[in-house]
């Protein structure tokens, strides 16, 4: 499987374990406790499945930059929380943080 694609499914995964996180309220509901148990381990699989080809500098600024970009959006989506101009900025910053380190730094695997 190509690493970017391995990715992908571990970002997408992480986010749907972080997100059953927060409905699982404090893993006290059964159906969400284990739909994170789930997405962690898929994500964390295939992260590993990725680190196979790519710098784990690069994987995991990605994983954990495009997780927290999707997460925030879902938080405002799905659970009505509010995100601000500072963050707003923050999240802008993280997406510029990762283009940046991969269109254009010497350490991503081109």
């Amino acid at each position: 499987m190509n690493a970017w694609l391995s990715l992908a499914v571990a970002i997408l995964a992480e986010v749907v374990g972080t997100s059953a996180l927060k409905a699982s309220e404090g893993f006290s509901r059964l159906w969400p406790s284990l739909l994170v148990v789930a997405g962690y381990s898929i994500a964390f699989y295939f992260l590993s499945l990725t680190l196979k080809q790519l710098p784990v500098g690069i994987a995991y600024a990605v994983w954990s930059g495009v997780g927290t970009v999707l997460v925030t959006l879902i938080g405002v989506i799905a659970f009505q929380q509010k995100i601000d101009l500072a963050g707003a900025l923050g999240i802008a910053l993280i997406i510029a943080g990762v283009l940046v380190l991969n269109l254009w730094s010497r350490a991503g695997a081109h």
